[in-house]
């Protein structure tokens, strides 16, 4: 395996509180420009900015690879990703959000009723190292389709990604400022949460979400939470094995296995098992490591993920698991070569905790329902994947697991898809993401309803007359009771 030292970590600025509150303060004065503008309007910016993003991506690609560690190719995906959901935003934000009609019911037969969803105002994110541009693009974008400005904090980790997009913002030359950057650690992050913005969209770990939903609390601000994961890959009988194998290998050992919806658990049906591992362990034994053009990961992103790796593969062996691939001395910071283990127990913290790291466990089941209740039993509920060959396993698989997404033969086959919400349920965080779903997450909703002629029943009054209040109570037995 190729291995090469890892680059320098990059810095920024850190913004004062002040200089975080003027920012919003900032996009407080953006946000009444750019929420007045109409959905065609706002479309033509944002394609204007996805145009500049893609003109441009190899610097982007560039700054994402030298932060992060990932290979140039991995890079290239991210953004590629990114710049789709822009579009999806940008060109469905019309029919998603505006005013419909709907039915006013039979007791207000003499009213027009509608449902508008309106710009929040301003929307803080605070995203992600593991994935600094598709990840916090998944709010950007929609946020800003939605008719909001945004105040984005990038992780500490990639903060020239972070100022990077609000640069690209920028040389659009619009006339107010959008979309801006600040760089800085958790204490900016925590004024960004006090500045007043109307909503809070946090992608990173579930114990530091928890955090941010307590600052939030203070003054009741909105938040929407993409926290961690432990997705399950279940395998069942009549699954193509190869494919599985394949699959799998991408899922857990892709991007250095530091992917929140990528493959951290493994359960395959007893008759296939031995089958399924020899294909896992040739797909995974000899990747290419380091920061080598050809590498096929990099380096561990945040350094103190190697030591939860190491903690994790310490407590699967010493509770009677084996490693088929790798080991403990897989790891060799600030790189972990693929690990994958077997036979490891349910209340082990590889297979309890999120891991973060390219090392995956295989365990055996009876049947695919087994594996359905063993991936539902963790407290994180992201996403999984089934392989089958039958529809109705497929179908059944989809229905049961206690997740956000489903991939049914293949995995993270949501990730392109801009029409489809994503976010998780449990430790996995709330809210939602992407598709139409991710549009009115950004909106505030308002019903309105008007009057068109005087209402049959004098019901709305302080003088009822008791023919209305007869008419109204045999309405209600003749014709709700039925």
């Amino acid at each position: 395996m190729t291995v090469q030292h890892s680059p320098e970590r990059t810095t920024a600025p850190t913004p004062s509180d002040g200089e975080v509150h003027a920012a919003v303060a900032r996009a407080r004065d953006a946000a009444l420009w750019w929420g007045a503008l109409d959905f065609t309007d706002r479309k033509g910016w944002l394609l204007e900015f996805r145009s500049r993003i893609a003109r441009t991506s190899a610097s982007l690609i560039d700054t994402v690879r030298e932060e992060t560690g990932k290979p140039k190719d991995d890079a290239l995906l991210e953004v590629m990703l990114a710049v789709e959901h822009l579009t999806w935003a940008a060109k469905n934000a019309r029919r998603v959000l505006r005013e419909r009609s709907v039915h006013p019911g039979l007791v207000s037969i003499n009213h027009a009723a509608s449902v508008r969803y309106q710009p929040m105002g301003v929307v803080g994110v605070i995203g992600p190292w593991n994935y600094p541009v598709y990840t916090p693009m998944g709010s950007l974008a929609y946020a800003m389709a939605a008719g909001n400005a945004v105040v984005f904090k990038p992780s500490e980790l990639t903060p020239r990604t972070g100022t990077w997009l609000a640069d690209a913002w920028a040389s659009l030359a619009a006339p107010h400022q959008v979309l801006q950057t600040v760089t800085g650690d958790g204490r900016v992050g925590e004024a960004l949460c006090r500045s007043g913005v109307d909503k809070l969209a946090f992608t990173g770990s579930t114990a530091t979400a928890k955090k941010v939903m307590a600052v939030c609390a203070e003054t009741l601000t909105p938040i929407v939470v993409e926290g961690g994961g432990k997705d399950a890959l279940l395998v069942d009988a009549t699954a193509d094995l190869e494919a599985a194998a394949t699959f799998a290998a991408f899922g857990a050992m892709g991007n250095a296995g530091q992917t929140c919806a990528g493959v951290e658990r493994i359960y395959v049906v007893e008759e296939v098992a031995d089958r399924f591992v020899d294909i896992l362990t040739s797909r995974v034994r000899d990747l290419r490591v380091g920061d080598a053009d050809d590498a096929q990961y990099g380096r561990m992103t945040l350094p103190k993920q190697v030591d939860i790796v190491r903690d994790q593969v310490e407590d699967a062996l010493a509770r009677g698991g084996r490693a088929v691939v790798g080991g403990l001395e897989s790891v060799r910071a600030p790189y972990v070569d693929p690990i994958v283990l077997l036979d490891v127990p349910e209340d082990s913290s590889a297979v309890a905790e999120e891991t973060f790291g390219p090392t995956v466990v295989v365990n055996r089941v009876r049947d695919l329902d087994e594996g359905i209740e063993r991936a539902n039993a963790s407290k994180y509920g992201l996403g999984a994947s089934v392989f089958t060959a039958s529809k109705a396993a497929a179908e059944r698989a989809a229905d049961r697991l206690r997740v956000g997404v489903v991939t049914v033969n293949s995995v993270l086959g949501f990730a392109a898809v801009g029409a489809l919400p994503f976010g998780g349920v449990g430790d996995s965080g709330f809210g939602r993401i992407h598709g139409a779903d991710g549009l009115r997450e950004f909106s505030r909703v308002k019903s309105v309803t008007k009057q068109r002629f005087a209402a049959p029943l004098g019901l709305v009054t302080m003088t009822r007359k008791r023919r209305d209040v007869a008419v109204a109570r045999l309405l209600l037995t003749k014709v709700y009771g039925r």
